[in-house]
């Protein structure tokens, strides 16, 4: 594809490879699209139109939501229930699955969504996101149930995350490749800009929240004192570090230049009685396809993300991805 390409355009093409297309697909990334432009819109607007601050209420996980959590919710399921694309939804924003009205058409798609992932930074002008995951749904199901989601990474038809910063970008997997489209506000319409994104192997860049040392296991703990010596510790050169606290900027940094991004497991979250910190089906698995489609790695510190088999639709993991060098590294001492 050349640069310049619509996104639209792109996966008509893209969909020609596929025996027995019948543009389904397309369709469905076109109501992601809409949606992702009408969060946009009110990402910039922010409180030019009153969509800043806590809405007062607590999400599945227990965390507070934003104004713009529930309101990004809701323009989701709106721009995608009702076209005929999908059989279900699943957000990280609801308790239960998400079952169409009852005279909608469905599709044979299932969708799980992170409406607004790093909404904490929204009040700071810090960029944001949006994550979604696409599967197959059962034949003739017409309300899936939660099982009816719970497949593995590797099952994933497509994933990907608009990205909503100084510019608003899309990047997108389909399992054949990572792309990078860019929306060209006075053409309404994504636009191609970075073709077969490759993520370098290796890397002087990571990202972690150093606040949490005292709680991580001791793997992490090493890796992370051996980058901190930089040229006179075991690596050998020195390191950088950055933290966002927003999943889809951290993962756009590594896409655009390499790096590594860990969340991982600690006393902390063990004592929560939760599995890791981020959420397998809405933010682990899209990043994950995304990140190895470029040629990175991504796992839990000790097995490959994709390959887990998911117990909950909200089941939560430990995260390590980024540069194939490093997560292998950090992976390796984890088996030690």
């Amino acid at each position: 594809m050349y640069i310049g390409t619509t996104l639209t355009n792109f996966i008509i093409e893209t969909q020609r490879q596929f025996e027995g297309a019948t543009g389904e697909f397309t369709g469905l990334l076109n109501d992601i699209a809409v949606a992702c432009k009408k969060i946009s819109d009110l990402v910039n607007k922010g409180d030019l139109v009153g969509v800043l601050g806590t809405a007062g209420s607590e999400n599945v996980q227990g965390e507070q939501q934003k104004k713009l959590d529930i309101i990004s919710n809701e323009i989701f399921i709106e721009a995608l229930a009702h076209n005929g694309h999908v059989a279900g939804l699943a957000s990280e924003e609801m308790d239960d699955v998400h079952h169409l009205p009852e005279r909608a058409p469905r599709g044979k798609y299932l969708v799980l969504f992170d409406p607004l992932d790093g909404s904490s930074n929204i009040d700071v002008n810090v960029s944001v996101g949006t994550i979604f995951s696409i599967l197959k749904a059962p034949p003739g199901v017409k309300n899936p149930s939660r099982e009816d989601f719970l497949k593995s990474g590797t099952e994933q038809v497509a994933a990907g995350y608009c990205l909503y910063g100084p510019s608003t970008m899309m990047v997108l997997t389909t399992g054949r490749g990572t792309n990078m489209f860019t929306l060209d506000r006075d053409f309404g319409e994504f636009l191609l800009t970075h073709s077969s994104v490759q993520i370098p192997a290796d890397t002087q860049e990571f990202a972690i929240n150093t606040s949490n040392m005292r709680f991580w296991e001791a793997p992490v703990k090493r890796y992370i004192g051996e980058c901190l010596e930089g040229k006179d510790g075991p690596r050998g050169k020195d390191f950088n570090m950055r933290w966002i606290a927003s999943m889809v900027a951290e993962v756009h940094r590594i896409l655009t230049r390499g790096g590594i991004f860990m969340y991982p497991m600690d006393t902390k979250i063990q004592a929560k009685g939760q599995g890791g910190k981020l959420r397998l089906m809405y933010e682990a698995n899209p990043m994950g396809f995304i990140i190895e489609q470029a040629g990175g790695a991504a796992t839990t510190g000790r097995e490959r993300i994709m390959s887990l088999n998911p117990e909950d639709i909200h089941q939560r993991v430990p995260v390590v991805l980024g540069s194939r060098n490093e997560v292998e590294r950090v992976t390796a001492y984890h088996h030690e």
